[in-house]
């Protein structure tokens, strides 16, 4: 890898391990996310997709190993400060603040700025990536639909004015149409404003799709990576998370048996 590449990458994971009590739920997860890129982590429900984030974010201090952000150690640093630094988190079940109305939610993503201005331009500017929000605006957050409050959320973390956006799951529970329309919507936030883009995503089809690069993760393990594009050819992306070969219990049984990558 070049070194012009190395200067390009704004998050970097190096042999992080990180459990809940006993139970290691990643383990030795190393990683590179370049600025301006979208890239995705694949993985079944339980791999350690969402630790990855919440170790990022703060959330949860790594065991051991190294996250480091535009080349600063954050390592188990306080979540508010990795927020200062121009990382934002948008968790899993959206966790918007129901009782507080969707403009007074987007204030809370601003928290940390004092440019008035400019927090007032991005607030239109989030009103014009979702304008259902401006709609509901005095409305109370948690009286909105699900879709309404993903997109609250994801505009949530835009007011913080990141560099880079950790997205859970964003289409978890949504319909089809509103997976599409949520989806439309971060790439035109990572190709307009620049926002550089780490994605964990059930929908696989969808999130190679959009995404530069991927991930893929088995029992805490990165197993595989590589250009998304590459990812969609490989046979066993296409049988286990795309659905073009075997799956159901015959498919599952293939994988057990399976150890090992093609």
């Amino acid at each position: 890898m070049s070194a012009t590449r190395d200067d390009d990458v704004i998050l970097a994971l190096a042999n992080v391990e990180s459990s809940y009590g006993p139970i290691k739920a990643i383990r030795g997860v190393s990683l590179k996310v370049r600025r301006g890129e979208i890239v995705t982590v694949l993985g079944s429900n339980g791999a350690g997709k969402s630790t990855i984030l919440k170790t990022i974010s703060g959330i949860i201090d790594p065991n051991r190993g190294t996250v480091s952000f535009k080349g600063q150690n954050i390592t188990a640093m306080d979540p508010s400060a990795i927020v200062r630094m121009g990382l934002s988190h948008v968790p899993e079940g959206r966790e918007v603040f129901p009782l507080l109305s969707v403009r007074d939610n987007l204030m809370m993503g601003a928290y940390t700025r004092h440019d008035r201005d400019a927090v007032a331009r991005d607030v239109e500017m989030a009103y014009s990536y979702f304008p259902i929000l401006k709609e509901r605006a005095t409305q109370d957050a948690g009286l909105l639909s699900g879709g309404q409050q993903q997109m609250l959320a994801i505009s949530r973390a835009l007011m913080a004015a990141p560099e880079l956006m950790l997205l859970d799951e964003p289409s978890l529970g949504l319909s089809p149409k509103l997976t599409r329309e949520i989806f439309e919507i971060v790439v035109r936030i990572n190709r307009e404003r620049g926002t550089t883009m780490l994605l964990v995503e059930q929908n696989a089809n969808m999130a190679l799709n959009v995404a530069d690069h991927g991930y893929v993760l088995e029992t805490g393990r990165i197993v595989m990576d590589d250009s998304c594009a590459a990812l969609r050819e490989k046979e066993d992306i296409k049988e286990f998370y795309l659905g073009k070969k075997d799956t159901g219990v015959r498919g599952e049984r293939r994988w057990k048996k399976k150890k090992t990558w093609r």
